[in-house]
């Protein structure tokens, strides 16, 4: 293991927790940000994204990726960063494995119709509503709401795309009584966690869509970093027939997107010469990154895969079904709230807008098949594509 950086974060010296919690061991000798860790990993949020859409909404196959192995192979591939980094492993894996909790049934579809539903109770972020779930839904503890998690995941959490110069109601909600300080760069623990959630999907997307028969490696072949990366797969197995090469060449992507965020990375901290992670912050600019050439290159790949993959199609077709769904249930549940699960009936708030972010809270929280199952029953048949 790498020596710990100047520049990593310190469980020792974190900005504590909201609520203030019995210090002892009596649940293990561990420090903060592995409880934080712990805390996540055992919550119904982070359960539920077994069954939550990655790229394929509620996928009949078995090997294609939900919420949860994405969010599995993005603390994998974060934590990786983080140890040659000198960073905090588990705050590393710990933002990385809750970055995706608060997203709707049916990925960016349900996102977007949620938002829809309600424009006029403040709209609907999955980043914010990450940190209303950690906050305010998720309740195990007997004296407050949430998971009480350290500042220093919550601000990382927030963060996730960089410095929030407006943040939505949700997240608003969540600074309000524990700043995070919104408006600087959060710690390299978050922006490694960021990244490795890029190079995650960039690369595992494409192993998901040529299973499914969306994308082939042809297509693919038109993205010069996917073309360079699939010779040099080929250049070492020449006589490997291609089908047995796809799984090559999204490891030989992830490695060279892991080595160049550290290269990258490593040259930006000595150039900005910062020795603490309140530096970091204050340094005005991001510090993890990949290098001026990748940056392009991965922007050529993400537009390829828009228009290839999650714009195919099947995937429209698929997200206009899914969006059917959330605005049925929305619509539903408005109108008679004594249909939501008991817990979530006997809470209801009497006023607006509280009313309709309760609704969205509870629609939020399902899973793909749930949604599906409860709109058959509230709403009525619906068609689906293929595939769910």
């Amino acid at each position: 293991m790498s020596a710990r950086a100047l520049w990593a974060s310190d469980p020792a010296r974190s900005k504590g927790r909201l609520h203030e919690e019995q210090s002892g061991s009596e649940r293990g000798p561990r420090d903060a940000f592995q409880r934080d860790r712990d805390r996540i990993i055992h919550s119904i949020s982070f359960r539920r994204l077994r069954h939550k859409t990655q790229v394929f909404m509620a996928p009949d196959g078995d090997h294609f990726r939900v919420r949860l192995t994405h969010s599995l192979e993005v603390a994998q591939i974060g934590r990786t960063i983080a140890r040659v980094l000198g960073l905090n492993e588990d705050l590393t894996e710990a933002l990385c494995l809750a970055h995706d909790i608060g997203h709707p049934p049916f990925g960016h579809a349900g996102e977007d119709a949620l938002k829809a539903a309600m424009a006029g109770a403040g709209g609907f972020d999955h980043n914010g509503h990450t940190l209303r779930a950690l906050t305010a839904i998720e309740r195990p503890y007997p004296r407050w709401d949430g998971l009480n998690l350290t500042w220093e995941t919550l601000e990382g959490l927030a963060k996730h795309n960089g410095p929030v110069r407006h943040p939505g109601w949700a997240l608003a909600e969540a600074d309000a009584p524990f700043p995070l300080a919104l408006t600087s760069w959060p710690s390299l623990e978050a922006q490694v966690a960021a990244i490795a959630d890029d190079i995650a999907y960039d690369n595992h997307d494409i192993d998901d869509g040529l299973r499914a028969g969306l994308l082939t490696m042809a297509q693919l072949m038109e993205v010069p970093v996917v073309a360079r990366n699939w010779a040099a797969a080929r250049a070492r197995f020449p006589d490997v027939a291609d089908a047995r090469l796809a799984g090559e060449l999204v490891r030989g992507q992830i490695g060279y997107m892991v080595n160049d965020l550290i290269e990258e990375t490593r040259a930006r901290v000595l150039a900005a010469g910062v020795g603490s992670v309140d530096e970091v912050r204050a340094a005005g600019v991001a510090l993890a990154g990949f290098s001026a050439q990748l940056r392009e290159e991965e922007r050529d790949l993400k537009r390829f895969m828009y228009a290839n993959l999650y714009h195919h199609p099947h995937q429209l077709e698929a997200a206009a079904a899914a969006q059917r769904i959330v605005t049925g249930l929305f619509a539903a549940y408005r109108a008679d709230p004594c249909a939501m699960s008991g817990e979530w009936r006997e809470r209801l708030p009497e006023g607006e807008p509280a009313r309709d972010r309760h609704i969205a809270d509870f629609i939020a929280g399902m899973t793909d098949r749930y949604a599906i199952s409860r709109f058959r029953e509230l709403v009525g048949p619906i068609d689906l594509p293929e595939g769910f």
